[in-house]
């Protein structure tokens, strides 16, 4: 009974995954910041199938996911004004982390970042940021 209900949903277009991870990829992105990892994984989570997990967040545009990326850690930069640069890198990278963020994008986006605000982001040991 449930299955052929579950059906004609589908048939008049009331049930579709597609557009679900669609509208889920650009709410999560451009509301919460998300990076394609973590919007794949959301995704996942509810049971949306591979292949269009994969189709949605393709759908995201590279260069939006870092410029969104900026956006977070400018944000969150002057909440950690003050603290020792090696917290506030740790702070900042790990909050695009938690986002889905890759590390190498992550440690990008918060070296600019504090090199802009004219943060050092090279310490005695030869760059506590560049050395990663």
């Amino acid at each position: 009974m449930a299955e052929r209900v579950l059906e004609r949903y589908s048939e008049v277009g009331l049930i579709d995954d597609q557009a679900f991870a669609a509208a889920w990829v650009s709410s999560r992105h451009h509301g919460r910041g998300l990076a394609r990892r973590a919007l794949a994984q959301e995704l996942r989570h509810r049971g949306v199938e591979e292949e269009t997990v994969k189709e949605a967040v393709e759908q995201l545009d590279p260069d939006e996911e870092v410029e969104t990326a900026r956006r977070l850690v400018a944000r969150k930069l002057r909440s950690t004004s003050g603290a020792d640069p090696r917290v506030r890198t740790r702070k900042l990278v790990g909050m695009l982390a938690r986002k889905g963020y890759s590390a190498g994008l992550a440690f990008r986006i918060v070296k600019e970042a504090l090199e802009a605000e004219g943060e050092e982001t090279e310490g005695a040991e030869g760059g506590y940021l560049d050395s990663l």
